[in-house]
């Protein structure tokens, strides 16, 4: 199956798509709009990412250990301040703030901005070796693995693949889609 097929980009176990644009909002507990997007935009958002990109967010693929770069260009080992975002939708994933080098040659954080911001999935593709796999609640995007051997203060170790990820520098303006809904606007949809 190619990568545009719909088994992609449409439904994954742990997420379904929006039916459509008129889907009910659903906010995070940070106030991030985490509403699915439908599969059309899934699909066209993807569209943007190279080959590789593709296969890692929507083919549920691995890049290999101390190669990974982000969308825009961040190497694996990024020691910055700033936020990583989705590479598909930018809903914000992780915050330089509980990145650390865990020496498997991948992003790699202890725990996420908000925990309604990802979804966990049991993941038995590899036999023998069950998984917990990581997908991102707005577009079900696969970004990576969630193991038990991390750092306080949670032992988790959310080990993500930088080609499902965009870093936005500490100090640079967030994209509308990587930011919050204005309180406002959240009271006014009530």
């Amino acid at each position: 199956m190619g990568l545009g097929a719909s088994r992609q980009v449409g439904v994954k176990a742990g997420w379904r798509p929006a039916k459509g644009d008129e889907a009910a909002q659903r906010l995070s507990q940070s106030g991030y709009d985490i509403t699915p997007l439908t599969a059309q935009k899934k699909s066209e958002l993807a569209a943007m990412l190279t080959d590789h990109q593709r296969r890692v967010a929507v083919g549920s693929g691995t890049e290999r250990a101390f190669t990974g770069e982000t969308v825009n260009g961040y190497p694996h080992d990024n020691k910055k301040a700033g936020l990583y975002v989705a590479a598909i939708g930018g809903l914000p994933l992780f915050s330089s703030e509980t990145k650390f080098d865990s020496g498997t040659g991948w992003p790699s954080f202890y725990a996420p901005v908000d925990p309604t911001h990802i979804i966990e999935v049991k993941d038995s593709s590899v036999p023998f070796m069950p998984r917990v796999e990581v997908l991102d609640a707005r577009a079900g995007s696969h970004l990576g693995h969630v193991f038990d051997d991390g750092p306080r203060p949670t032992g988790k170790r959310y080990c993500m693949n930088a080609a499902a990820l965009k870093f936005i520098p500490e100090g640079d303006e967030a994209p509308a889609e990587s930011r919050p809904i204005p309180q406002e606007k959240q009271e006014a949809d009530l």
